[in-house]
Formats: C-alpha cells, structure tokens, sequence
C-alpha cells in the first residue's frame, strides 16, 4: 500500500516516514501544503496521512480542493490543535479520521489500518481472505495450515494490496503505482518475479494471471 505523508515538522515527519516504511507501507513524504495537494491529485495513493499546519497552503484548504474535485482518497488529519471545532471543520472538510498530536506511532497505524479496510468493505482487525491470515507486525502471513511463512517487504506490501482488493482485476503497472515510492526505480516487469515468488509460497492458484491484463486475487479453483 502507497502512502503520501504530509508533515513539515524537520523531525516528526522524517521519523514518521520512516515507521511507516519499516510497518509495510511505501511512503512519500511532503512538507508544503501546495506541493501535497498536487501530489495527491496527480498519484494514485491508498490514503493520505495530512497535518493541517503546513506551509504554503493549510492543510484544511489543501483537503477541501481535493474533496471538490472528487478526489475521494481516506485522508486522516493529524494537528497539534485538539479543540472540537477543528474536529468538525476536518470532518466538514471530509476526513476520514483525526489524530491530535502528541501521538504514539502505533495508534497511527493502527488508525490507518482501520480506514484501509473500512474503505475496502472488510471488518476490521486482522486481514485475512482465501485461507490466508497476514500478520502486520512481523509482515509474514498464516496458511489455513496453520503454517506461518516470512515475506519480504515487498511481498508483504504487494500481498497486503492484494488482500484488501480481492476479485478485482489489477494491471502491472497499477500494482508497482500502490507498491513502490515515488523515487523508486518502478520497473512493472519486476513485480512479475515478486507474483511468482508469493505463488511458490502461497500456492500456484490464488493469483489468476489475465494475459495482457494483469492479475486476479483470490480466484481459487
């Protein structure tokens, strides 16, 4: 899963980018409120961490351009305000959760993990689908065999995309858009090398290949 971070903070945000990165997430990290709001237009990010004290433009302007021009990406607001009233101008404004600082990293992710799964139609808590169970905090996943198998972070985050669009038709180049950053070097045919390895691990018949298209999650026979 992608995620564009905006946080100005010179230490916070760095940090942040970094926790994100280390539970899974491929993160980008902006710290001025017109570069964010073009970057959330223009990539095709799983949501959007957002602080409301930014430079440039504030981040309630930049989440309230984004929600009129139908820009529908989970956003959850972080601000060092934590009146009522902000909570509300946020919510107005279309979020799709709040966090006031000081917070702890892992109320974050876990706040992130909530949204995620709520926008794609699943219960919260653990992610599971097809038999297979995916563990977050140690990013490794449970056959219905009770087998317990370790993923690399790029199987992890390429399986997390998987699990949270089941039955859903996916191109290469949508899969290497929500699992890579955007500096990395984003070549599509390698994520053909990753499919195969979590085929190896997962078994050969949970990810349908539709030549010339892409690939199906969770089609077993």
């Amino acid at each position: 899963m992608r995620l564009l971070l905006v946080e100005d903070d010179p230490g916070l945000g760095p940090r942040l980018q970094s926790a994100l990165n280390r539970a899974g997430y491929a993160t980008d990290l902006s710290i001025e409120g017109n570069d964010a709001e073009a970057m959330g237009d223009i990539e095709p990010y799983d949501l959007i961490v957002l602080d409301l004290g930014l430079p440039g433009r504030s981040g309630l302007e930049v989440l309230t351009h984004w929600r009129q021009r139908d820009n529908r990406t989970p956003v959850i607001i972080l601000t060092a305000r934590d009146g009522w009233q902000d909570k509300v101008e946020g919510f107005k404004a279309g979020a799709d959760d709040y966090l006031a600082k000081p917070f702890q990293t892992e109320e974050l992710l876990v706040r992130i993990n909530a949204v995620l799964r709520r926008c794609a139609g699943l219960n919260p808590g653990d992610l599971s689908y097809a038999g297979l169970m995916l563990d977050e905090s140690d990013q490794s996943v449970r056959l219905e065999s009770g087998t317990k198998l370790s993923l690399t972070g790029t199987e992890f985050r390429l399986l997390r995309f998987f699990m949270l669009n089941p039955g859903k038709l996916l191109s290469k180049t949508t899969l290497t858009e929500h699992v890579y950053q955007l500096d990395s070097d984003k070549d599509s045919n390698v994520i053909e090398v990753y499919i195969n390895r979590l085929r190896q691990k997962l078994g050969q018949d949970l990810i349908e290949t539709r030549r010339g298209q892409g690939y199906i999650f969770g089609q077993r026979d």
